[in-house]
């Protein structure tokens, strides 16, 4: 499958197949290409949390308003940020560049993250959500589908997961074999209504 009818076909399914396994490096696959999406001065800030126990799963489930796609999806992933990344051996993410550039960069990743909290936020949900497209776009690539959720209890799945102090949850994706076909696109706003060129 292409790119474009990955874009073009992916919907949110809500119902998966219960008994379909993805494999160790099916997961593993899909986890390294959403790991190639980009990260503003490449600081690497997302991490994904897979819910893989029965039981832990469960608890996800009543968090999220008994959801089934919760508990039925092949892997559920619960997308996180790591807010102190920027400063977490900052070097590492530009190991394999040239000496010059890490001293133009680190200074600057510094100067761009240091005592702006809601920068530092900011940055970390739109990581995720980059991630996030990429990941369901490569699970519709690979013959699966997905449906992203923000419906749940954000402070009852950080408890149930541990969630760092230092770490946010940005949203949920569950991925797996669908077992019903979602209802049409309820609707699409107009290419001229989206599309505007230099002013509003």
């Amino acid at each position: 499958m292409n790119v474009f009818e990955a874009i073009r076909t992916r919907r949110a399914v809500k119902k998966f197949d219960p008994h379909h396994v993805m494999s160790e490096q099916e997961i593993k696959d899909l986890l390294s290409l959403a790991m190639e999406a980009p990260t503003a001065f490449n600081i690497h800030n997302w991490r994904f949390m897979l819910v893989q126990n029965p039981e832990v799963r469960k608890q996800v489930r009543e968090a999220a308003w008994g959801q089934e796609q919760v508990t039925d999806a092949s892997l559920l992933i619960v997308m996180c940020a790591d807010l102190s990344s920027w400063k977490d051996r900052p070097e590492r993410y530009w190991a394999n560049t040239t000496q010059a550039t890490r001293d133009f960069i680190l200074p600057a990743i510094h100067n761009y993250y240091d005592g702006k909290p809601q920068v530092i936020r900011d940055e970390a949900m739109r990581s995720c959500g980059l991630a996030g497209q990429t990941i369901m776009l490569a699970a519709k690539a690979m013959g699966l589908d997905s449906c992203p959720m923000d419906g749940f209890d954000f402070d009852a799945v950080a408890k149930i997961i541990h969630l760092p102090e230092n770490h946010i949850i940005s949203f949920m994706i569950a991925v797996g074999k669908k077992i019903q076909e979602p209802h049409p696109k309820p609707g699409q706003l107009t290419y001229e209504e989206v599309v505007k060129i230099d002013r509003f």
